[in-house]
Order: structure tokens, then C-alpha cells, then sequence
């Protein structure tokens, strides 16, 4: 017997195919939204909950399915009260005989009767997607060699409707194309770019919500040799098709540098361009040791009391530190091109976290290579949806996990947070290296989506400060120093010196601003971030 849910996917399915006719519509004009109501016959199953001791009604349900109601129909329809004494009703042995002498209640189908219910379904609404024409500009340059063309396009999901017109403005110049395709020839734009306002109209007789992009266009030509002119082309959109945008440079509405990115935000094409020669004198005391190196032949063993190398120590381990600390390019190389998440800037990060040994060393419950804390695990449990989306369900029920990391109980919240430290500690007393080297797979992916989560943070506290979209009070690089400072310190030490920074007759939100507001509790971020963006 089909339940309810069923019908309902099998009517909406009609729906889209044009076979089934809906009794009604609700399409919000510019909103984005469609409704429609339907009919659907289904098989109505009444039960009674009855009380042992005397076979009184307690609670009548009704339920559209085959089987017993569940939990959650018996709370809903019968009370907390009723429900609890049910769920605890012990097994009543002489049902059999008559069960006057049982404790508590029972469920007891009475009748099956056909039914009809309306439903009210959500219906995929019309789009607009952006691309360019004339040019297809490869990040991080961006660069184009002729003047392109935006290009929106309207989608319309339902059969036998179609994109009818697409308007909006650019600039604030209102623009209308008849068909389901607008070109709109670009020109140079301020610096800060040009807002593109724009949405479909359907035969359906709707429009869809309104989108914007945000359009640059720098000339590049100017002051360049013969033959090198063009221009510099960005466009930021949540309907962007075309290559992907500069990472977090959506979710802050800022555009990257002119011509491309710093080096510390870059992502080369060979791992071979990532690899460094540094010398670690904490790396070179953990392959000591551990056994990888042998500083016998040193004064001490080659190791400080710290348990880092002393100067004997570093040499003898010089060849070994540099092999490890390149050993994990190939993977974030990969895992930069699977997250957006620059290259360099994770490696960065984890040469000043760790010096690439992903072990417990220097301070207990920080793991892996970018030594992940409790509240570094909270953080992109909380404000990386896509990554919790994927997570939870490893380890907590579905239903527990459709809830959202806030609405979880702070056991729940606690249990997410250790199973996610779990899979990045990496310290394995078995291994010849006293770390598994397998787990830095999930750990280097870890890392960049927490970056990825605390851009978003960072985005967040510059909105509430300003009210603005962070893009529009601060540049793509300091935005970037802001988001390694919320990893590093916190968001208490960054949205601080932010407001304070913010409140100084007006300052603009620049890293020079704000690392002037550090508290002396937080103004070791200072160097840290100096390090990792030098």
C-alpha cells in the first residue's frame, strides 16, 4: 500500500511530465516560489490505543500507511502523557487469555477505509543563469583579449512552459530581452564593479526571484607593450556557470587583486612548485625521535629537552626534513583544486602549525597538520553546511542530523566534535613512524574546509559590524588575513579588533587597522598571519 510521501513523489513526477493537472496554483510574483495543490486517494488506517486494565479508548489515531503507528504519530496525535505511558508498557504475557491484569496500553487496529487528502507540493521554479560570451577567462588572470558579452540565460523546469523575457538593470540602467536569452555587451566598470540586477519571466505566468551579479572590467592595456591589451574580467554570482571564482571570493562579494593573486594565495599547476627546503628544527626532532634519523653521533642525541632538534640534530636530519615537509604536496595540490581553497596558503598554514608532522607534539588535543582544536571542530561542524551535511550522518542518525548542528543536543554536538578530531589525529604507536600517514588524506581535506568555514565566520562578523557586504569595506587579501586570524585565535580576538577598528573615526577594515586592535591576549595572531601571508 502506497503511503502519503509515495502519492505524493509519484504526483509530483506526473506533475512535471504534464500528465497530472493540479486543482489550484499559488505562484508568488518575483518571489520564487510555485505551489500546487492536489488530490490524492490513499487507504486511511485507524487504530485505537487502549488501556489493558479495562479496555478503555485512551487515543484514536489516524495513520496512511500499513503497519504499526510510529513514535512520532502516537506523540503527536495522543500526547506526551498517553505516549510515554506506552513506549513504557512491558509486554503483557497473558494477552492471550484476556489481559485485564496488564499494565498500560496497546494499539489495536480497528478499521481501513479509502481516503482522499489535498496536498499542497512545491513545484521547481524558474532560473537565470550568468556566463560570458566572446571570452572564456581562465582565473587567476582573468584575463580577456577582446571585449566579451554577459550572457543570461533563463531556465524553466516545468514541460510545456517556457522563459517568456529576461529583466533587470545594469547599473541601474533598466534592460528587457524578449527571449530566453539576454546578451548584454560589457564595458569597462568602476573598480569596486557594477551591479547586474536581473530575473525571468515564465509563460507559467511567474517571474523567478531576483538575482544579482556583481560585473568588473579593468582594462588592462594601459601603460602595457603593443599587443599585450585586453581586459581584466570578474564577475561574482551565485549563477555563475562559467569557471570557477577565486575561493571565498563569493561568499564575501569581493573581487581577487587585478590580475591575479599573491603568491601565499596562489595554487600552482605541478606539485614540484609547492615544495620547500626549510629548515625545521621541531620536524627534524620528531624524526629523531622516532627513529628516522639517527644524531647518535651528536652530543646530546641531536635533541633539546623541548624535543626539538638542537643544531647537530638539524643537520644530520636535513635530508629527511626535506623529503617530509614535501611529501604532502601531491594531496593538497589535489585537495585545493577539489575545495578552492589556495594551495599555498595550506601549505603555509601548515608549516607554521605543525612543521608537517601531523602527531600530538607540543600541545595535547590539537591533531593533524593543521592541528585541529575542539573549537576549530565546532567551527566547521557549524559554519560549513555542506561538510556537517556530509559528516553527521557518518556518525549520528539522519533525523538527528537534519536538525542542524545548533539544534543538536550538546552531547550529540560533543560526540560530532570527537569523532572529527578521531579521524584527524594521526598518532599511531604501531607505525614505523609513530604517525599514520594515511590519515593526512582526510586531514589536509579537513583543513581546507575548515578555512573554508571560517571565511564564512569572518563574513558574518564583518556584516554584523558594518551592515555592509564584507567585499564593500574590505579588499579580497585582508579579508583572507581576517579568516587565518578567526583560525589561529578565534572569532573573539578578530570580531573585537574588527568593531574597534570600524569605530575609529571610520577607519576602513584593512589588516593594518585591525591588527592595531588586537587585545595583548590576542596579539600573537599578529606574526602568525605575517608568517603565513609573507
Amino acid at each position: 500500500m502506497a503511503t502519503i510521501r509515495s502519492l505524493l513523489r509519484i504526483a509530483l513526477i506526473l506533475c512535471l511530465m504534464g500528465i497530472f493537472t493540479w486543482a489550484s496554483v499559488s505562484a508568488g510574483a518575483g518571489d520564487g516560489e510555485r505551489q500546487t495543490t492536489i488530490v490524492v486517494s490513499y487507504t486511511e488506517f485507524e487504530w485505537w490505543l487502549l488501556r489493558w486494565s479495562d479496555y478503555s479508548v485512551m487515543c484514536r489515531l489516524l495513520v496512511d500507511h500499513e503497519g504499526l503507528p510510529t513514535s512520532e504519530e502516537v506523540a503527536k496525535q495522543c500526547g506526551e502523557e498517553i505516549y510515554i505511558q506506552w513506549v513504557n508498557t512491558p509486554p503483557c504475557k497473558g494477552a492471550l487469555s484476556g489481559g485485564s491484569a496488564c499494565d498500560g496500553f496497546y494499539l489495536n487496529l480497528v478499521r481501513t477505509r479509502p481516503a482522499q487528502k489535498e496536498l499542497v507540493i512545491e513545484l521547481p521554479v524558474a532560473s537565470v543563469e550568468v556566463s560570458l560570451e566572446g571570452c572564456n577567462p581562465i582565473p587567476p588572470e582573468n584575463r580577456c583579449t577582446s571585449m566579451p558579452s554577459l550572457v543570461l540565460t533563463g531556465i524553466e523546469p516545468l514541460p510545456n512552459e517556457t522563459i517568456t523575457a529576461i529583466e533587470g538593470s545594469f547599473d541601474g540602467l533598466p534592460f528587457v530581452c524578449e527571449s530566453a536569452v539576454c546578451r548584454l555587451p560589457l564595458r569597462v566598470t568602476r573598480p569596486e564593479g557594477a551591479l547586474v540586477e536581473f530575473w525571468a519571466k515564465s509563460s507559467y505566468g511567474d517571474d523567478s526571484r531576483k538575482f544579482t551579479a556583481q560585473v568588473r572590467v579593468v582594462d588592462s592595456g594601459v601603460g602595457a607593450a603593443p599587443g599585450s591589451s585586453g581586459w581584466y574580467v570578474d564577475v561574482l554570482s551565485t549563477q555563475w556557470r562559467g569557471a570557477p571564482t577565486a575561493s571565498c571570493a563569493q561568499t564575501w562579494q569581493a573581487f581577487p587583486p587585478v590580475g591575479g593573486l599573491p603568491t601565499w594565495l596562489s595554487s600552482p599547476e605541478f606539485p614540484q612548485l609547492l615544495a620547500t627546503d626549510q629548515a625545521y628544527y621541531y620536524l627534524a626532532g620528531r624524526l629523531i625521535a622516532q627513529g628516522l634519523v639517527d644524531a647518535s653521533a651528536c652530543a646530546t642525541g641531536g635533541l633539546l629537552p623541548n624535543g626539538y632538534a638542537d643544531a647537530c640534530g638539524l643537520e644530520k636530519a636535513r635530508s629527511q626534513v626535506q623529503a617530509w615537509q614535501n611529501q604532502f604536496d601531491q594531496r593538497i595540490l589535489q585537495v585545493s583544486k577539489d575545495s578552492g581553497v589556495p594551495a599555498q596558503l595550506l601549505k603555509n598554514l601548515f608549516a607554521q602549525e605543525s612543521q608537517f608532522w601531523p602527531g600530538v607534539f607540543i600541545v595535547p588535543y590539537e591533531f593533524g597538520l593543521g592541528q585541529i582544536t575542539d573549537h576549530g571542530a565546532e567551527a566547521v561542524l557549524l559554519w560549513n553546511k555542506s561538510f556537517f551535511d556530509q559528516f553527521c550522518p557518518l556518525v549520528l542518525a539522519n533525523d538527528a542530523c537534519a536538525r542542524g548542528y545548533l539544534k543538536l543536543k550538546s552531547e550529540e554536538q560533543a560526540i560530532l566534535r570527537g569523532a572529527l578530531a578521531l579521524q584527524a589525529k594521526a598518532d599511531c604507536p604501531t607505525c614505523a613512524e609513530g604517525v599514520d600517514l594515511t590519515s593526512v588524506d582526510f586531514s589536509v581535506s579537513l583543513f581546507a574546509q575548515t578555512l573554508k568555514a571560517n571565511c564564512e565566520q569572518v563574513a558574518q562578523i564583518v556584516y554584523n559590524t558594518t551592515k555592509e557586504m564584507p567585499g564593500v569595506v574590505s579588499a579580497y587579501e585582508d579579508l583572507w588575513r581576517f579568516t587565518i586570524a578567526n583560525y589561529h585565535a578565534g572569532p573573539g580576538c578578530v570580531s573585537y579588533a574588527i568593531h574597534l577598528a570600524w569605530q575609529s573615526d571610520g577607519e576602513p577594515i584593512t589588516w593594518e587597522n585591525v591588527s592595531r586592535q588586537f587585545t595583548p591576549a590576542c596579539q600573537g595572531v599578529i606574526p602568525y598571519v605575517e608568517k603565513i601571508t609573507r
